[in-house]
């Protein structure tokens, strides 16, 4: 199988080509303008398929394909947004000379019109897909997924990359390109416009029972799915996907040129993608994770429901998740499972666990998450469906609303410098002992829990509730005038608590003096069991406690 490949040597095509690299029965031509790119890739290409360069434009790809004759052409390149008056030239060759063709566009008008090709591709007997990348097809994916239990009424969704990711050129003009400009979408039940960029909204995309990711500022864009979801979800009334690049100062300025762009009418901020590429290249910190989320309303048996679907790449999986559906796809046809002949845009060329088996072998997880039920145990709402996997124990002790009280022995350590002690004192912590009784009881508090710890005769509290706003998804627990907001994730059989953004008297402190420390419950011979460790920046330990807990019989 041969297969051109435009843009070839950039970022998603040359993610593209990575991920195919271990299939011996394909030639990769890498085009693009720049041969002597083309041919450095190649020359650094390491894997079992043959790779060859080429230069080649993809509006004079009619005099190249006799020559290289492939059997699939796949446009890497773009923006898509910028392809003009002739921007379905590639599409149009590809027909004349019956050649199947899948693209990345990101495009909205470009991959609704793509259709119109649709009656030609089929008398050609090739297959043309358009928009072949996580928006729209795995976005797609998953609402047909949730279609299956209920209706949909509204879609909000949006995809976080990691700061380390980087990003293309042409993605880049394609942002500025439609940034403050005018997007269509489906909002009110009614088709309308708004202006790119210029609406924001944030969200905490959190895979039930793993570390979420911060909660993240997330911008309208320009994306397929704005026009080409509607018309396959009836009743669909409000849709809207945004992007949540990082750093958000960028991020905030790339909204105010928007806005500036909207309300006086200037014309698009394209020129600076270069100077912009640049900067926003270099600004990597931060946690190297990306995600994805799509929240959904509507109706299930005449009632108001709600779900979510989150996605969470670790590390450099994220930036493969783009290139992967078109690696499915090629992936079937060299099994002979090849899509439907005709031209459309890509919505259903995969499902859900066509996905699940691309990810398999890569740190990328997914999970849905329903409404949490304010009526359930505080943990089970925060975990979900992931707090069914909590070892026996573990949930016994989370998993009930009323008054109770756990005993057992315990051993506390504490530091030993004087900001240390200070810091202990004003969390409350007990006096360091081998071994002592310890206590604990759990009162309903206010929609969360009141702890009450008593080691020997030395007593402190702690109030835990669910976390709002910036501490969505996330545990909050009180100890006085400090908020420590908790992650909790589950490895390995244990349920770890993991300290993630904290305040005093409702200011935010910085993440960089947050008290960290490995602390856990477990199951052990079939007891549960508590591990805690407090540790701050400089200041080093201000304790740690271990030991196992009972539930005492009530009176």
């Amino acid at each position: 199988m041969k297969i051109i490949v435009l843009g070839g040597y950039g970022v998603f095509g040359g993610r593209l080509t990575e991920l195919l690299s271990d299939i011996p029965d394909i030639t990769l031509f890498i085009c693009g303008r720049n041969l002597d790119r083309a041919t450095r890739f190649c020359n650094s290409f390491q894997g079992a398929s043959s790779v060859q360069p080429a230069q080649l434009d993809r509006n004079a790809l009619d005099q190249h394909i006799d020559r290289l004759n492939p059997d699939l052409v796949i446009d890497a390149s773009g923006p898509f947004q910028n392809y003009g008056f002739d921007s379905y030239r590639a599409i149009e060759t590809c027909i004349r000379f019956k050649v199947s063709y899948l693209d990345f566009a990101d495009a909205a008008e470009f991959e609704s019109g793509i259709s119109k090709f649709d009656q030609a591709a089929k008398e050609a007997g090739i297959f043309v897909l358009s928009g072949v990348s996580s928006f729209p097809v795995l976005t797609a994916a998953v609402l047909r997924e949730i279609s299956k239990t209920m209706e949909i009424e509204t879609v909000q969704g949006g995809i976080a990359p990691s700061p380390y990711a980087g990003i293309g050129l042409n993605v880049m003009r394609a942002v500025l390109g439609y940034a403050g400009a005018p997007i269509k979408l489906t909002r009110n039940g009614k088709r309308t416009t708004t202006r790119g960029l210029t609406e924001s909204k944030r969200y905490t995309i959190a895979v039930p029972g793993l570390m979420p990711l911060k909660n993240i500022r997330f911008s309208l864009v320009d994306v397929p799915e704005l026009q080409v979801l509607p018309p396959e979800i009836p009743g669909l009334k409000d849709i809207w996907m945004g992007a949540g690049p990082v750093p958000e100062t960028l991020h905030r300025m790339l909204n105010l040129l928007a806005k500036a762009r909207a309300k006086f009418n200037r014309p698009s901020f394209a020129p600076l993608a270069p100077i912009s590429h640049k900067i926003l290249n270099l600004m990597k910190f931060g946690e190297h994770r990306g995600g994805m989320f799509i929240h959904v309303t509507g109706r299930q048996d005449g009632k108001a429901a709600e779900r979510s679907w989150h996605l969470l790449a670790e590390g450099d999986d994220g930036p493969y998740i783009p290139s992967m559906a078109i690696e499915a796809i090629v992936r079937k046809h060299l099994k002979a499972e090849s899509p439907e002949h005709g031209a459309r845009p890509a919505t259903r060329a995969l499902t859900l666990a066509d996905y699940q088996v691309q990810f398999e072998n890569r740190t990328i997880y997914m999970g849905f998450r329903a409404p949490p039920n304010t009526d359930a145990a505080l943990y089970r709402q925060i975990l979900g469906n992931a707090f069914d996997r909590l070892p026996p124990q573990v949930q016994a002790l989370h998993d009930d609303t009323a008054a109770r009280t756990w005993a057992g022995t315990a051993r506390v350590q504490r530091g030993t410098g004087l900001l240390s002690k200070m810091l202990g004192r004003l969390f409350g912590f007990p006096e360091a002992t081998n071994q002592c009784p310890v206590k604990v009881q759990f009162e309903p508090h206010k929609g969360g829990e009141k702890w009450t710890r008593t080691f020997g005769h030395k007593s402190f509290s702690s109030v835990q509730f669910a976390g709002t706003g910036r501490n969505d998804k996330l545990l909050v627990e009180r100890f006085g005038p400090i908020n420590v907001a908790l992650a909790l994730v589950i490895d390995d059989g244990k349920l770890f608590l993991i300290p993630r953004r904290w305040s005093l008297l409702g200011i935010p402190l910085p993440r960089v003096f947050l008290p960290s420390g490995s602390s856990y419950e477990m199951q052990k011979d079939g007891t549960f069991h508590f591990d805690v460790e407090i540790f701050a920046p400089v200041i080093g330990l201000i304790a740690t406690y271990q030991g196992s807990l009972e539930l005492l019989a009530q009176p």
